[in-house]
Parts: structure tokens; sequence; C-alpha cells
């Protein structure tokens, strides 16, 4: 797992870097996430700890990014 995944931020940019990272691998199988970005209220702090903001998404992107998920975790369970 990334960095992202542990909300450990190295720099200012990470947060961006990471929904720019998330968006392309949503974007390789066809799904966008509308609200997708960083969460501005989670910089507030002396070491600031971005959020991302997955935001909302109809029901048909849901279940889209579910049977996504589920095959992913089907290879992963195939593999080892």
């Amino acid at each position: 797992m990334n960095e992202c995944a542990y909300g450990r931020s190295k720099s200012g940019d990470e947060g961006e870097e990471c929904i720019a990272e998330l968006g392309a691998a949503l974007r390789v199988h066809g799904l966008t996430l509308p609200s997708l970005g960083v969460d501005p209220v989670t910089y507030a702090g002396r070491q600031p700890r971005p959020l991302v903001s997955l935001g909302n998404c109809n029901v048909e992107t849901a279940r889209a990014l579910a049977a996504v998920l589920r095959a992913a975790a089907g290879e992963r369970q195939a593999g080892g």
C-alpha cells in the first residue's frame, strides 16, 4: 500500500498527488468520482495530514466501483 493510505504527508503536494493517482486509477476502469479532492480542513494543523475526500457519486458509479474492488480482491486471492 502506498503512503497515502496511512495519512503520512511528506509534502504539501502529496494530497494532490494522491488525488491524481487515484483519479487515474479510477479512469482506467471507466470511473469518475466528481467530488474527488483533498479536504482543505485537514491542512489546518502544524503537521498537516491531508485527507482524501471521495465525495458523492451516483448509484451506478458506486456499483461499478464495488464491482472493480470485488474483481481486484478476487485477483489477489487467486494470486496468493
